[in-house]
């Protein structure tokens, strides 16, 4: 079931769960805990609204933006339900391995989540679909499919051979398997971290590599499990490593990680603007980030916003119409017939794209 309403705290701080989760045991315990005796769902009758959205962009004289029209195609709707089964079905399978039950075959785990891309039109098909995605809540199995999706559009821009492509997406998935051991209640702390529970989460990394050290799988999905918190500059964790230390593929992944975790709804806020992320990555990517990969990944995934429509934090709404290479996160929007550079106007920039 899909959350259809935002929870908060008891004494209507804090958000606890972000509208659109799909509730599993660990949600329910939180409600359990806010003492919620019901909450508002979501089923498909409801939530396949979007033929009346843009019923309604039309009624107030305007056109759909490029999001509103994705959301109402079969294609969309698909890969949604795809996506859904994908993670639930990640979580069995890995569970099962943590627990003993099950041998680690990457091959098989990532078997759906291939399928999902081979459903899309390539990359910046990818992205279209996952951006209209951002409101499931950053738990552990949704943004490890999300990291191998990802993962694997940067290994499709860098011009990866097909087998080091495949061995990308399962370092991916397989990036966070080390969380699964960390207590959850931390994991999902809708709050700020005290210093001992942000030393616990580090722990991620290398727990995760505890746990594949002696399976038979490719070295690069260890070393991505291991090493995806490292930074080219030394300041990663959890060895410090520089940049010739860190393996290539942790490198992507850890790309691909840092991009999901901006642009997921987190339990404690929603989703933030891909702009959000770029300009973060952009503005440290030459010194924490291998330098192909990182300018590889803005300057094509910047392309996937284009002639997208999008809210300013002035409130202003245009569509963007032009990239500027040398400030990726700053585009020229076109509003109401006016072109705004945002490059030349800093005191602007894109909060949302519509």
């Amino acid at each position: 079931m899909v959350l259809g309403e935002a929870i908060f705290s008891m004494d209507n701080e804090e958000l606890v769960i972000p509208k659109g989760s799909v509730l599993d045991e660990k949600l329910i315990s939180k409600l359990l805990l806010q003492t919620a005796i019901a909450v508002r769902i979501e089923d498909d009758d409801i939530t396949d609204d979007t033929e009346e959205l843009l019923e309604e962009a039309h009624a107030d004289g305007r056109e759909p933006s490029h999001a509103e029209k994705l959301r109402a195609t079969p294609e969309f709707k698909q890969f949604r339900r795809d996506f859904e089964e994908t993670f639930s079905d990640f979580g069995n399978r890995i569970n099962d391995v943590i627990t003993g039950n099950e041998d680690l075959h990457p091959e098989e785990i990532t078997e759906p989540v291939m399928n999902l891309i081979d459903s899309t039109t390539g990359p910046s098909g990818l992205f279209d679909m996952l951006h209209s995605l951002r409101q499931y809540s950053d738990e552990t199995y949704a943004h490890s499919v999300n990291v191998a999706l990802i993962a694997n559009a940067i290994g499709q821009w860098l011009k990866l051979p097909e087998k080091d492509l495949t061995v990308l997406t399962q370092a991916g998935l397989l990036h966070d398997i080390g969380k699964l051991v960390v207590p959850q209640d931390i994991i999902g702390k809708p709050s700020r971290l005290t210093d001992e529970e942000y030393r616990t989460i580090q722990q991620h990394a290398a727990k995760g590599y505890e746990l594949v050290r002696d399976k038979k799988i490719d070295p690069r999905i260890k070393a991505a499990i291991l090493m995806h918190h490292e930074r080219c500059d030394g300041t990663g964790y959890p060895a410090h490593l520089q940049a010739a230390r860190i393996d290539p593929f942790a490198k992507y992944v850890a790309i691909a990680d840092v991009y999901d975790a901006i642009t997921s709804a987190r339990v404690y806020r929603g989703p933030l603007c891909p702009f959000v992320a770029i300009e973060l990555m952009e503005s440290e990517g030459l010194q924490k980030y291998d330098t192909q990969a990182i300018m590889t990944f803005l300057s094509n995934v910047v392309n996937v916003y284009l002639f997208n429509r999008v809210r300013l934090n002035d409130g202003s709404e245009g569509d963007i119409i032009y990239i500027n290479r040398d400030h990726f996160a700053r585009p020229t929007v076109r509003i109401d017939g006016e072109y705004v550079d945002l490059v030349k106007t800093p005191d602007l920039h894109i909060e949302t794209i519509i």
